[in-house]
């Protein structure tokens, strides 16, 4: 084994001034500048990253939930940031601000106003139109005041972002505003399709063996997934349990 000092017969070896003469190349998926000492915009700049959190979200749930409609929904997102960078490489318009390590040079339409919408009014239709129906439980009243407060944090959480894209000088206020309204027909156009379309065919498509092996499961006929979850786990585990218990007194 050699030592640190050593090198090996065919091993490049680098100086001091030729590692900092490399160009270091970071990964501007997540590098988002903003003026120092400026806390609006150090919280702006933590806002514009609520995208990657949504998709990281959209990750967990199709893991872990394995719903149809998650995934179609995601699908959308994927779809709509496709359309956003074909966009930007038509029109090929500038940014304000010319920044040497950015994702891309181009910044019409803006991607992050362009997602946020997507997401926004996705949601929106999917509360109105989805589950406009669902108000037959003794909690009816509490999960209306939940779903506005959600909507409410969507749109707020949107609104924020396409200020924030502005406020550090990603892109101009043409830039958001087009961003916004590709995103919001977007998501209504991929809700359209999803809810029409697609979702009909649900049962049909968790049928298919593939959907057997990667355990894929359509939730569209439960109208609260989380209650539903909640009472069959519960009477699995109480009947369990009184399985149990019978097999130790024996």
């Amino acid at each position: 084994m050699s030592s640190p000092d050593l090198l090996l017969p065919n091993e490049p070896s680098l100086s001091v001034d030729e590692n900092v003469a490399i160009d270091w190349q970071p990964i501007t998926l997540t590098l988002v500048e903003y003026p120092k000492g400026d806390f609006v915009g150090k919280l702006l700049a933590w806002i514009s990253l609520a995208p990657l959190g949504i998709g990281a979200g959209f990750v967990a749930l199709i893991l872990f939930r394995r719903d149809l409609h998650t995934i179609v929904f995601f699908l959308g997102t994927l779809v709509n940031e496709c359309l956003n960078i074909l966009l930007k490489h038509w029109i090929q318009e500038p940014r304000p601000v010319a920044r040497a390590q950015i994702w891309t040079e181009y910044g019409m339409p803006s991607s992050h106003s362009q997602f946020m919408c997507f997401f926004s009014t996705y949601v929106l239709l999917f509360i109105f139109i989805r589950l406009h129906h669902i108000n037959n439980s003794n909690s009816a009243r509490f999960e209306r005041l939940v779903r506005l407060l959600v909507l409410a944090i969507c749109w707020t959480a949107a609104f924020l972002v396409c200020f924030g894209r502005i406020y550090l000088l990603y892109h101009t206020l043409s830039q958001v505003l087009i961003g916004a309204l590709v995103g919001t027909v977007m998501g209504a156009l991929w809700f359209l399709l999803t809810h029409f379309v697609l979702t009909p065919y649900f049962p049909m498509v968790v049928l298919w063996r593939v959907s057997e092996l990667f355990l894929l499961r359509d939730t569209t006929l439960i109208p609260n997934i989380l209650w539903f979850e909640y009472t069959v786990t519960r009477h699995e585990a109480r009947a369990r349990s009184r399985k149990l218990v019978s097999m130790k007194s024996q």
